[in-house]
């Protein structure tokens, strides 16, 4: 629930600095007709994640086990895949957020309304996706359905009220330090996603090496222990992993853990302190 709960709030709150952006910059340049244009496209993006997530959860019902397995294992990949690149590319740009949006924003508003609906799509709906494949892998993971949903509601909420904190000129947030710290917690977190995506093809009958086991920790760590959910919620973590699974986790999460620390934690300061402040937008 945890790692559900990071998530949501990490999207969530890009979501929320981005349209926080959008809207003040907007109001600021005197462009107040062009906030229907904005929060429309605002409404597709969420509109289209839910979907997409519904689609996730009840599409693959009534299919062969196999297929099942298949389907989740790929798309469990996949996200993966789509966390990593988010992780990396907010550790890089966070510092230059504002920036970014406001030159796109220049853009949609010299080419009309319906580019101003295209900008804020693209720029709300990437994280909705993102997070609804990335939801859906982890539960599916954990083998909870409730318990990472309520998780990502919760991280989404106060991402929410973060983000018209920020908005506001309430609150300040190093975003640079808040997006390094989830970034390295993260990793560790699509690690068991990925392995668990590896197991899951690996009984569709894709990948071999079903029965070869690394270790099994099953009496250490019973299933049914409440530090062995703990894990599971967490880092996805099993007591019965086979060597494929854990081959994978450890060339997954060490390269790039070590990558994302010294590109992110060790590059060089900004001139100004990364910290990012929505603009108040005045009535």
């Amino acid at each position: 629930m945890l790692a559900n709960f990071l998530i949501g709030l990490r999207e969530g709150l890009e979501a929320s600095l981005v349209i926080g952006i959008l809207v003040a910059y907007l109001v600021k340049a005197g462009r107040r007709d062009l906030l229907g244009p904005l929060w429309t496209g605002v409404g597709i993006a969420v509109t289209a994640a839910l979907g997409f997530g519904a689609a996730l959860t009840f599409g693959p019902k009534g299919l062969s086990f196999e297929a099942q397995e298949a389907i989740g294992g790929t798309l469990s990949i996949v996200a993966v895949g789509l966390l990593t690149w988010m992780i990396f590319y907010m550790g890089r740009t966070a510092r230059h957020l504002r920036t970014h949006l406001h030159a796109r924003l220049d853009d949609a508003v010299a080419a009309g309304r319906g580019a101003i609906v295209v900008a804020a799509l693209l720029a709300v709906g990437r994280e909705g996706l993102e997070t609804a494949l990335f939801l859906w892998a982890g539960a599916q993971a954990t083998g909870a359905s409730t318990r990472p949903l309520l998780g990502a509601v919760a991280g989404l909420a106060v991402a929410v009220a973060l983000g018209w904190a920020f908005y506001r000129g309430a609150l300040r947030l190093n975003l640079r330090l808040f997006f390094a710290w989830t970034g390295v917690f993260l990793i560790v977190v699509a690690g068991g996603v990925l392995a668990y995506g590896i197991h899951d093809l690996q009984e569709a009958g894709i990948l071999p090496g079903l029965h070869n086991l690394a270790f099994d920790v099953s009496a250490q760590v019973p299933p049914s222990s409440w530090y062995a959910t703990l894990l599971k919620g967490i880092f996805n973590f099993t007591p019965a992993t086979t060597w494929l699974q854990a081959i994978g986790w450890i060339a997954y999460v060490v390269p790039p853990l070590a990558l994302f620390v010294r590109s992110v934690w060790f590059s060089p300061a900004p001139a100004r302190p990364a910290t990012t402040r929505v603009v108040a937008a005045t009535a």
